[in-house]
């Protein structure tokens, strides 16, 4: 992972600048919003489980959309006495919610709906208006999961990660959110036309219910990955070797510091790092000039985009340095 990396993973702390995830939710919550009525309303005229299943699969998106605003809503507020290190936490709270919703309004409908279809079917007709629904439902689904797919790659390239790894690893919930509700989507939809076909070549329900079956065990496994990723995050979810390294580097860049014996980091936020580091400052300062430079360091790790808060203590002379605690050498030694 690059330096330059870190400062392309969250926004500065003192301008909240126009997050890519929250176009990314906006036009997820448009889309959910009219693929949810036009699926419901093929339910009704229909009858299909796999139809009533899809719908209630995109009004449980779009409610999680509206978790999803308001966790990039908040999460975006300062720092302030109450909260010292700030609200950015509040993203995997309100996505958490959203995880639940997807699973209850979601997973748990469409499997209780689809078994009930086994056992008491209902007639179901006028197949076409479902598979004109369904296109549709595509075409909208498809342009919201591109434009989260765009998104999750871009961070993918700057990571040097494959573009699943870094929805399942990044600290950004609401994009991870979007991308996983977005695929299942997908895979929902195609599952219900053949539900759907299958009815109609058939003359059975037990296809089209089976399908609604399939759609609510789809959201359920969606759903639990989404919750144990927010947990994971909420309970303090440590960084990856390279990221640490990098920014050990970046600690040692540092002109005022001779040698790196701990590094604590953790996200507190999507993007966002709180930063504990014991260092070795050049020379045999006095007091006071030892406690400028280390407040210097600080503030300016803090400048950082990724860095939420920096704190520094001295090494003691008898603590081994960290394995990647070495200075870089000059750019004329390179």
């Amino acid at each position: 992972m690059s330096l330059g990396t870190l400062g392309s993973m969250g926004e500065s702390k003192k301008v909240n600048k126009p997050s890519s995830s929250l176009k990314t939710v906006i036009l997820a919550f448009a889309a959910n919003l009219l693929v949810a009525a036009a699926k419901t309303a093929a339910a009704v005229i229909t009858g299909s489980a796999s139809m009533i299943a899809e719908s209630a699969h995109s009004w449980a998106d779009t409610g999680n959309q509206v978790f999803l605003l308001v966790a990039e809503r908040r999460s975006s507020k300062q720092r302030d006495v109450a909260h010292p290190m700030g609200y950015v936490r509040e993203a995997y709270v309100w996505s958490m919610f959203a995880a639940f919703g997807l699973f209850t309004a979601g997973a748990v409908v469409s499997v209780m709906h689809g078994i009930q279809q086994l056992f008491a079917p209902e007639p179901a007709g006028d197949f076409a208006v479902a598979y004109v629904v369904l296109a549709i439902s595509f075409v909208l689904e498809g342009a919201s999961f591109i434009q989260a797919f765009r998104q999750a790659r871009k961070s993918a390239k700057e990571l040097e990660r494959r573009t699943l790894e870094q929805v399942l690893k990044s600290s950004d919930p609401t994009m991870r959110a979007v991308f996983a509700e977005d695929s299942a989507a997908l895979i929902g939809l195609i599952i219900a036309f053949f539900g759907v076909f299958l009815h109609q070549t058939t003359g059975s329900p037990v296809p089209d219910a089976l399908g609604s079956i399939l759609v609510g065990i789809l959201l359920g496994v969606v759903a639990v990955v989404l919750i144990d990723r927010n947990r994971r995050f909420l309970v303090g979810q440590g960084v990856t070797p390279e990221l640490e390294k990098s920014m050990a580097i970046r600690v040692l860049d540092h002109t005022e510091i001779e040698r790196l014996t701990y590094l604590h980091l953790e996200f507190v936020g999507p993007r966002k790092l709180y930063l504990v580091a014991a260092v070795d400052i050049k020379g045999d300062l006095r007091e006071h000039d030892v406690a400028v430079a280390l407040r210097r360091v600080e503030r300016e790790l803090e400048d950082e985009e990724t860095v939420e808060e920096a704190v520094l203590t001295l090494s003691t002379p008898d603590e081994p340095s960290l394995a990647f605690g070495v200075r870089r050498p000059s750019p004329a030694v390179e």
